[in-house]
C-alpha cells in the first residue's frame, strides 16, 4: 500500500478503507444525499427495485412506475458523475427482491466491508439495516430544514405540539416571507382567505404531463405484466421522471398556478382534479426537488409582484410548516405510531375505497381521481375519504395503508401522522387538537360533489339523507366522553341536546342502518 493510501485509510478510519456499499433508497434521488457525499472512487453505490418494497403494501401502478423510472435515470446520473452503481431491475435474475438481500449479495461479490446510508423514512427499513450482519452507518437524512434533534428540541417540554408554533420558528430559520423577526404583511398565517369555493374554469391551466420516453416505456411494460391486479390505472402516465422535468413542473405552477392557489386550496371540483395545486409532492418527496428551493422560488414570486402573499404564504407553510412537523412527529413518536388507535375503531376499511360503486358521489369523485391520477389534494384526503373514515369508525390502521398504498406521493414519514393523527385522531392529539369531522355542509360548502349526488345534502334524517350528515352526529354521541370537553368540538353537544328526542333516535337508527349496510358490503 502506497504511503498516500495509507494516509487516506488513517483519515477515515472511522469509516473503515476498504471498499463500502453506498446505499441510494427510491426516495433519495438526490445528488447531495448525505451517503452519497460519502462516496469514495472504489465504493460500490446500490440501488435496486425489489419485490419487498413495491409490494408491502398494494401501491397503484403509477406510483411503481413513477419511482422506478426516476430511479433508472438517476443511476445513469450517478454514472456520468462517475460513480460505480450497481443497479438491479426488478425483472433480474439475481436480484434478491429485497434490500438486504442486495446489499449482502453486493457485500459478498465484492468484498464490501461497510454499508453507508442516509437514514430512511420508514422505521421497517431502519430496523432492517440495523440488523444487517456487515456493519452499517446509518446517517441522517440532512435534505430536511428541520433535523430531527432539533425537532425534539422543539417538542421538549411542551403540552402540545401544535404545528402553527412549530412553523413559525421554521419561518424564522429559513427567513421566508420575513422582514426581520416580523412576518410579511403583520400576520404568520392567512388562511382566513383561503377558503373560498372554485368555479369551473375552461381556462385554468392544468399542471404539465410528460409522454413516457423510452425509459419510462419500459418500466411502464414491467409494471403492467408485474403489477396487473393493484387497484389504480397505469395509463395514461404523465408524472415527469427525472429533475429537469420536475423543475418544468415547478416553474409552471410558480407562473400560472400560484397566485391563486392560496384562495381555491381547499376547494373541490368533479371535473377539475388539479385546480391550482402544484402536483409537486412527488417529486419533492423522491428528493428530485428541494423543500428550500420550492419555497424559494414561491417567496421569489410574491418579492417579484407576481404572486399575492396569502398564496405563497399558504403554500410554503404546506412545506416547511407541515411536510416538517409530519416528519418531526413521526421520529419522535416512534415505531408503535401507526398502531395507535385510541377511539377503538375496528371496522374493516369497505369496498367503496377500492373502487366499488356508491351513491355518494363526493366518496365516488375522491376515489375515481385516485384511481385515475394516484393523486388526490389534502382536503379530498382530509375531508372526504378521511372523514368518512373516521365517522364510520374504521380501523386506522387499514386507513393508514390504504393512503400509503394508493398516492404517488406517499412515504410513511409524512403519511402516517397525517392519517394516524391528522385524519383519524387515532394518536389521541398528538397532531390536531380536534377531530377533523364534519356533516355534509362542509363538502357542499367547499365543492360541486353534492349536486350530482344521489343523496341529499339537506336532508337530515330518512334514506335520502347524507350519510355525512347522520354519520356526523352518531361519532359525537359515540364519543361524547372525549370530546365534550373539548373547547374546539364540545360545543356541538348543545345542538344535539336541543334537539327533538324522536329526531337523535331517528339519526343514531339511520346511522346503525347505514353501518349495517356498509358492513354487509351492500352498496352505499
Amino acid at each position: 500500500m502506497s504511503g498516500t493510501r495509507r494516509a487516506t485509510c488513517a483519515s477515515l478510519s472511522f469509516w473503515g478503507c476498504g471498499m463500502r456499499l453506498i446505499l441510494v433508497l427510491g426516495d433519495q434521488l438526490s445528488p447531495d444525499l448525505s451517503a452519497l457525499r460519502e462516496a469514495r472512487p472504489d465504493d460500490l453505490i446500490v440501488m435496486a427495485e425489489v419485490m419487498s418494497e413495491a409490494s408491502y403494501v398494494p401501491h397503484h401502478p403509477q406510483k411503481i412506475a413513477f419511482l422506478f423510472a426516476a430511479m433508472r435515470k438517476f443511476a445513469d446520473r450517478l454514472r456520468e458523475a462517475g460513480h460505480r452503481v450497481a443497479y438491479a431491475t426488478l425483472d433480474d435474475p439475481d436480484n434478491t427482491q429485497s434490500i438486504p438481500g442486495e446489499l449482502l449479495r453486493h457485500a459478498a461479490a465484492h468484498g464490501a466491508e461497510r454499508v453507508i446510508a442516509t437514514r430512511s423514512g420508514e422505521w421497517r427499513l431502519i430496523a432492517a439495516l440495523d440488523d444487517l450482519p456487515v456493519p452499517v452507518t446509518q446517517l441522517p437524512d440532512d435534505r430536511f430544514i428541520c433535523s430531527q434533534p432539533e425537532f425534539e428540541a422543539w417538542a421538549d417540554g411542551r403540552k402540545e405540539l401544535r404545528m402553527e408554533w412549530f412553523y413559525r420558528e421554521m419561518r424564522r430559520k429559513t427567513g421566508l416571507l420575513m422582514e426581520g423577526d416580523q412576518p410579511m404583511g403583520g400576520k404568520w398565517n392567512f388562511d382566513h382567505d383561503n377558503r373560498k369555493p372554485a368555479q369551473a374554469d375552461l381556462l385554468r391551466i392544468p399542471p404539465p404531463r410528460f409522454e413516457p420516453d423510452a425509459v419510462t416505456a419500459q418500466v411502464l411494460d414491467l409494471v403492467e405484466a408485474r403489477f396487473p391486479d393493484n387497484f389504480g390505472r397505469l395509463r395514461p402516465f404523465g408524472y415527469a421522471t427525472d429533475r429537469a422535468g420536475a423543475l418544468q413542473v415547478l416553474a409552471h405552477f410558480i407562473d400560472h398556478s400560484l397566485d391563486e392557489f392560496g384562495p381555491y386550496q381547499d376547494a373541490m371540483l368533479q371535473d377539475d382534479p388539479f385546480l391550482h395545486h402544484s402536483i409537486l409532492s412527488p417529486y419533492i418527496n423522491a428528493g428530485l426537488l428541494s423543500p428550500m428551493e420550492v419555497c424559494q422560488a414561491a417567496a421569489d414570486a410574491h418579492a417579484a409582484g407576481k404572486v399575492r402573499l396569502n398564496s405563497a404564504e399558504g403554500f410554503i407553510r404546506q412545506i416547511i410548516g407541515w411536510r416538517e412537523y409530519m416528519r418531526g412527529i413521526y421520529f419522535l413518536e416512534g415505531p408503535d405510531y401507526t398502531a395507535r388507535n385510541v377511539l377503538g375503531h375496528d371496522r374493516d376499511l369497505p369496498p367503496v375505497y377500492w373502487g366499488a360503486p356508491t351513491r355518494m358521489n363526493c366518496m365516488a369523485q375522491a376515489v375515481g381521481q385516485t384511481r385515475d391520477h394516484a393523486y388526490a389534494h389534502h382536503i379530498q384526503r382530509l375531508m372526504v375519504t378521511g372523514n368518512f373514515a373516521l365517522l364510520a369508525g374504521i380501523d386506522p390502521a387499514q386507513v393508514h395503508e390504504w393512503y400509503l398504498a394508493v398516492y404517488v406521493d406517499a412515504y410513511e414519514w409524512v403519511e402516517a401522522p397525517n392519517v394516524i393523527g391528522m385524519s383519524q385522531f387515532a394518536d389521541g392529539g398528538v397532531v390536531g387538537s380536534k377531530p377533523y369531522v364534519s356533516s355534509g355542509n362542509y363538502i357542499a360548502k367547499m365543492s360541486d360533489y353534492c349536486g350530482g349526488c344521489a343523496y341529499k345534502v339537506t336532508q337530515k334524517t330518512g334514506p335520502g339523507a347524507c350519510p355525512f350528515n347522520v354519520l356526523y352526529w352518531d361519532f359525537m354521541v359515540r364519543h361524547r366522553d372525549r370530546f365534550q370537553s373539548n373547547p374546539r368540538i364540545g360545543r356541538a353537544y348543545a345542538t344535539w341536546d336541543r334537539m327533538d328526542a324522536d329526531k337523535r333516535r331517528q339519526i343514531r337508527s339511520d346511522a346503525a342502518a347505514f353501518l349495517d349496510r356498509l358492513d354487509a358490503g351492500d352498496p352505499v
